[in-house]
């Protein structure tokens, strides 16, 4: 374990989610601690402050419902941005190292505000893995906060596709593991990052990535092919976020979407209309949107143009145990299999009138 330094600054006191809104309104006395323990504005907040920050979350049951309770085995503990990356960090990781994820099932990550609480989570981490390419809008903050404790990005190696449009416009697209090839760089990267950190597992971390990259390869591949084999000219993704882009690429798919990335003004009337027009231009049959954003827009494009609405994909939050994509591998298989259904149904209905 790292002996590790603490930064806390101001803006953690300022934070309107602060701790006092978790707690009962019968805890007074506990409230108050803590919040005067985040208005301190020392320098440096020391480490035993937050632990004991740490405890008094536990002593009366704040939910975690986002972080995984590992076996005694763990050799390390490793947080991650998201729970995409958090589900790939576990695949690697086996029993070796207790996971958790920063935000929840569900979250919108972009433009995630960290608490207090996530702070208090990740303070007694070996190692902090995020995606980068301007994904976590807020990681480096949160890092300045956090401290001296080790990082690695997890896309390093990809070679990023560009945004095509709006105020990011030739930034990255920081949606790479939504493509197969790519999936298999972050979980390389995983695989070196736990084992910087945990040096004496590196065999097992290696093998584990190894066996699962050959997995997803196994149940995505025979997807892959499905698509492939229609007309080109079906094989459009149209989806409200441009987040596919990666997935599109290696489905041999065509692009359309409502906005660049889930940031600031979403759906205005002129995205709506020119994405009315391209699918009307080239006649695509259906269309898609994503599970953490409002899917009323591509509703509307369907309406308009008679294409057919396919449901939601998945991309930057997978679901609780019980929902349809409680890891990494179910994403890209429920994914892949939606888009090769409702494009074989699709040309099942139309496909005798483009031969």
């Amino acid at each position: 374990m790292l002996t590790l330094g603490v930064r806390y600054g101001h803006k953690l006191s300022k934070h309107p989610n602060g701790l006092s809104h978790a707690f009962h309104t019968n805890d007074v006395i506990m409230t108050s601690f803590l919040t005067q323990c985040l208005m301190l504005t020392p320098p440096l907040l020391s480490r035993w402050v937050l632990i004991l920050m740490g405890l008094a979350l536990s002593a009366i049951s704040i939910s975690t419902t986002r972080a995984e309770t590992a076996p005694n085995t763990a050799s390390i503990k490793v947080v991650t941005s998201f729970t995409i990356l958090a589900d790939m960090t576990r695949q690697v990781a086996g029993h070796h190292a207790e996971v958790v994820s920063i935000t929840r099932v569900g979250a919108e990550i972009h433009g995630y505000q960290p608490t207090p609480q996530d702070l208090v989570q990740a303070i007694d981490a070996d190692l902090l893995l995020y995606n980068g390419l301007n994904l976590e809008q807020w990681m480096d903050q949160f890092l300045e906060n956090l401290g001296d404790i080790p990082s690695h990005q997890i896309s390093d190696g990809i070679v990023p596709l560009p945004i095509r449009s709006g105020r990011y416009e030739g930034k990255a697209n920081p949606h790479a593991w939504m493509g197969l090839e790519n999936a298999k760089i972050y979980i390389d990267n995983i695989a070196s990052a736990l084992s910087w950190a945990d040096p004496e597992n590196r065999e097992n971390y290696l093998t584990n990535a190894e066996a699962y990259k050959e997995e997803l390869t196994r149940q995505v591949a025979p997807l892959k092919a499905r698509i492939e084999a229609l007309p080109p000219s079906y094989r459009w993704l149209v989806t409200c976020e441009g987040a596919f882009s990666y997935l599109a690429a290696d489905l041999g798919m065509q692009e359309l979407y409502l906005w660049p990335i889930n940031a600031h003004q979403q759906s205005t009337p002129k995205q709506v209309r020119a994405v009315i027009d391209g699918v009307r231009e080239h006649d695509i049959p259906v269309v898609f949107c994503e599970s953490t954003v409002n899917t009323a827009p591509a509703q509307q494009v369907a309406r308009e143009t008679g294409a057919t609405y396919g449901g939601v994909l998945y991309v930057d939050s997978l679901s609780h145990a019980d929902g349809p994509v409680p890891s990494y591998l179910d994403l890209m298989t429920v994914n892949v299999t939606r888009i090769a259904d409702s494009m074989d149904a699709a040309f099942s209905k139309h496909g005798d009138n483009d031969q």
